[in-house]
């Protein structure tokens, strides 16, 4: 069969031939340079093992050169004073450049990533609505008039940050950074944007392409690098006024410490251990496909994953033995195949991570329902895993895996799936089955998470916020709440 023939072999075949045509470099200022440094790093095909190309190493000199960048882009000439209406046809432009290479996009983060290629399709497609929603928020960051005694006048400003440094994880690269991009953009701010070093090509193609929109130099910068060097330097450069980072909790920590060299802005959308409440009043078929979805979905790196399934008590047998039949048909392969629906995890360390809590559930005592065979061949694969008879308590049931491994735990009634339900560190989102509609509404009130779902689950709208209660992070993504995320106000009296 030809490449013409078969689409996802020809998506692939120009994925390769961009990621084969020469090493990757760093933005700044509008121009793709060498790192000052001259290292460089591997990008490894998680489903292979085969290196796929060398990229440039940003360390802290790379960090100064495109912070001078981005605030001359900032201020002269002024990303930030420029018409609204013109920023909205600047965001339009980079959605349609990006609509016009959905495949190649796709193809590249599977490559890069292991995605199967349908994941990464969906993912470059819903960057499209990310920047077409944004654009449509340039004209709408509005200021305020504040009553008063008639002698003066009082009012508000609400303006972009400055500067802002952004660190994206590797989990789903090109929708990390196109939030971050589109969100900071249209409220006139500037980017430096660190996409994390086990997948980070999509970020490159993404900026190449944006850079063929006309954006003014300097208003995007990429650098790739690692969080210890390019990151941390990043976080705590004084001449950056907002941090956003997306990651694991330890390290959002450590980005907020970072961040005090100049008290900069931050905000934060880290980890997540989700409760996926099910009753037994619920459509018990339309639960177990979306749980499996949601588990299995990317291989479980998902932050979001609804990864404990509290079931009530009375369905917790049929429940369990239905997740794990749908379970097992989630075939792991190669990303570009049509029936795989499993790709591999993200590197080799990550693997021994996922396998440890797979052993770590065992020694526990929970009942290992599918799953726990190793994978024999090359790629980092880790088959769906699935244990039931959970006690909420265990370590698989408390720490965030990033993995396809599923904690099915039973619960006695609303009071109880509460309880155990809100037993985390992690808020960041939870879901609620059930035909009771009263029910629901009590049930998604009483759960302490910052995106919720009834009768579904993990489904996404640029308008619907995103970000976490407790240690699942600070601030929101998406929805008008981002808007604020990347504004300040100036309040303003004239004496009249």
């Amino acid at each position: 069969m030809t490449n013409s023939s078969n689409p996802a072999q020809a998506a692939r075949a120009k994925a390769l031939a961009w990621i084969l045509q020469g090493g990757k470099r760093l933005l700044i200022g509008g121009q793709w340079i060498e790192a000052a440094s001259g290292k460089t790093f591997e990008v490894i095909n998680p489903a292979t093992e085969e290196r796929l190309c060398h990229v440039a190493e940003a360390d802290s000199a790379d960090v100064d050169a495109a912070v001078i960048a981005a605030r001359k882009a900032f201020e002269a000439p002024s990303w930030a004073t420029l018409s609204p209406h013109a920023r909205t046809r600047a965001l339009l432009r980079i959605a349609d450049k990006i609509e016009q290479h959905i495949d190649e996009l796709a193809a590249i983060e599977s490559l890069d990533n292991g995605m199967p290629l349908w994941f990464a399709q969906g993912a470059v497609t819903a960057t499209v609505d990310i920047f077409r929603y944004y654009a449509g928020w340039c004209s709408k960051v509005l200021g305020t008039t504040i009553p008063s005694d008639g002698s003066t006048l009082i009012y508000t400003l609400r303006e972009p940050l400055g500067v802002c440094g952004q660190i994206i994880p590797w989990n789903v690269p090109i929708l990390m950074a196109s939030i971050k991009f589109a969100n900071a953009l249209c409220c006139g701010n500037t980017v430096i944007l660190k996409p994390a070093e086990l997948a980070c090509l999509t970020s490159i193609r993404l900026a190449e392409l944006i850079q063929e929109t006309d954006l003014p130099p300097g208003v995007i910068n990429v650098l790739p690098g690692f969080g210890a060097t390019a990151g941390a330097a990043l976080a705590q450069h004084l001449g950056v006024d907002k941090i956003a980072f997306t990651g694991s909790t330890a390290i959002g920590k450590q980005i907020v410490r970072d961040a005090t060299s100049n008290l900069k802005k931050v905000t934060l959308e880290l980890g997540g251990k989700a409760p996926n409440v099910v009753f037994a009043d619920a459509d018990i078929e339309k639960a177990v496909q979306s749980a499996v979805k949601t588990f299995c979905g990317n291989s479980g790196q998902v932050c979001s994953a609804g990864t404990r399934l509290f079931v009530q008590e009375s369905i917790h047998d049929q429940v369990s033995e239905r997740v794990a039949q749908l379970a097992a048909t989630w075939k792991a392969g190669d990303p570009f195949a049509a029936d795989t629906k499993l790709g591999p995890l993200i590197s080799a360390k990550q693997r021994e991570r996922v396998w440890s809590y797979i052993g770590a559930g065992q020694e526990g005592g929970a009942s290992l329902r599918l799953g726990g065979n190793a994978w024999s061949g090359a790629g980092y694969f880790v088959e769906p895993t699935v244990f039931d008879n959970v006690r909420n308590g265990m370590r698989i049931a408390q720490e965030e895996i990033f993995g396809p491994v599923l904690s099915i735990i039973p619960f006695k009634d609303e009071d109880d799936a509460v309880l155990q339900g809100n037993d985390t560190s992690y808020g960041l989102s939870a879901a609620v089955w059930t035909r009771d509609v009263s029910r629901a509404h009590k049930v998604v009130r009483a759960l302490k998470a910052g995106r919720l779902w009834i009768n579904t689950f993990g489904e996404s709208d640029p308008a619907m916020a995103f970000g976490g209660y407790k240690q699942s992070g600070w601030g929101r993504e998406f929805g008008q709440e981002s808007i604020e995320a990347y504004t300040q106000t100036k309040s303003i009296m004239v004496r009249m």
